[in-house]
């Protein structure tokens, strides 16, 4: 049998609306999309592998709809929540996170399903006009606070505040017959589902940089989660976790006390002609020679600058090197050093290689920068390079890397 060109489209996304829809549990479906057309997640994020925008649908006396998807999908998500439903209605609309990649299609499902009432903490509640400013929720929303129910019939909904984690009016829902955890952005990773890839690495880059800065919040969720006996976490990017959750949950735990996860070295550097990129990969060497196992080179004008931060966060020590520049630093290293600040790096060792060819400044800015972080011990021994690394230079960046390896 042959097929045409169009028929074979047909087919496959046939094929993929039946990988796209599945049963979580008896009563919960998975309903999300996958995006693999997006470049950049938040507009600034590379995601070579796309990113998945999870919903999920419970189908007991009651039907609830947790969370919708960004609008770019909207369409091939209502479509899987029609398969979903099989004829049926929902009655409510549970929404965890305002932000628009999880609750782009509002509106339009509002529109749908007329009778449907949306389920969200006080806070979104109040905040929803800002993003649907067309649309009327009088009547049809019912704001909820920690420890709020919502019965289902055989199954029911417990709500618990998560603000902060990472928007003020976020909440995670705890389904008590099936012991399912709908997590909201905690526990997700970057990448579609249809990509198989390793869970830590995506979900490390994806909490770091989008959740790194609210460890305080995270730690006050994952208390809660304590106390519930959870069999399953629905997240809302990522895949659902069904297996050995004290593996998530304890790096989840070691991420958000802004602990190490692995010893090693990270070698940052902003090099504009060559040179301070020379004696950074000559320190890492060094590094190498005294027996640090794991050393970690960024070069900081051409890497993802989300993988780089990651990096940071998860090794247990960090060296920066960069070229004076306008009687400052080199701005690819001042970018960095922003985004440490801003997701409150800490409690690591930090050791500074600074360049200049008249008047070195680099090291001073950088020090400036770093004295904001918290409990970070920086190695005395800073170390300048004059333009060029020279033999005479050598003894100093052992001595650094004496110290950074203490």
């Amino acid at each position: 049998m042959f097929l045409s060109a169009k028929n074979k489209i047909f087919v496959t996304q046939i094929i993929n609306l039946c990988k796209m829809i599945k049963n979580i549990t008896e009563k919960i479906v998975y309903i999300g999309v996958d995006d693999t057309d997006i470049d950049l997640f938040e507009s600034q994020y590379v995601v070579p592998n796309g990113v998945a925008y999870n919903s999920y649908v419970i189908l007991d006396e009651k039907v609830a709809v947790m969370d919708t998807v960004d609008l770019r999908k909207a369409d091939e998500w209502l479509e899987n929540l029609k398969t979903a439903l099989a004829g049926r209605k929902p009655d409510y609309l549970v929404v965890q996170h305002l932000e628009p990649d999880h609750a782009g299609t509002i509106a339009r499902v509002m529109a749908e399903y007329p009778d449907m009432e949306v389920v969200a903490s006080d806070k979104a509640v109040k905040m929803l006009p800002n993003f649907f400013s067309d649309t009327a929720f009088e009547g049809r929303t019912r704001g909820v606070k920690e420890g709020d129910t919502l019965p289902l019939g055989e199954r029911t909904l417990h709500f618990a505040m998560a603000p902060m984690v990472h928007w003020p009016e976020v909440m995670v829902s705890y389904e008590s017959f099936d012991k399912v955890l709908f997590s909201a952005d905690g526990f997700g990773k970057f990448g579609a589902l249809s990509c198989n890839e390793d869970w830590t690495d995506e979900a490390r880059r994806y909490y770091i940089n989008i959740c790194g800065k609210y460890g305080a919040p995270v730690q006050a969720l994952l208390k809660k989660a304590a106390t519930l006996d959870i069999a399953i976490i629905c997240p809302t990017h990522g895949p659902v976790l069904t297996e050995n959750l004290g593996y998530y949950i304890g790096l989840y735990d070691k991420w958000s006390k802004y602990e190490p996860e692995t010893e090693g070295v990270v070698v940052a550097f902003a090099s504009i002609h060559g040179n301070t990129a020379q004696t950074a990969r000559k320190f890492a060497e060094i590094l190498k020679a005294k027996g640090a196992e794991n050393v970690i080179v960024h070069d900081l004008s051409r890497c993802d600058m989300s993988k780089a931060v990651e990096d940071a966060f998860r090794y247990s020590r960090l060296v920066v090197a960069a070229a004076s520049y306008d009687s400052d630093v080199f701005p690819p290293m001042h970018d960095f050093l922003h985004h440490l600040a801003i997701k409150n790096f800490s409690k690591r060792r930090i050791g500074i290689i600074e360049n200049g060819s008249w008047a070195p400044t680099a090291g001073k800015a950088m020090r400036k920068i770093i004295d904001t972080f918290k409990d970070v011990s920086v190695a005395e021994s800073m170390v300048t390079i004059m333009s060029t690394l020279k033999p005479s230079d050598i003894p100093a960046l052992e001595r650094l890397a004496d110290e950074v390896l203490a």
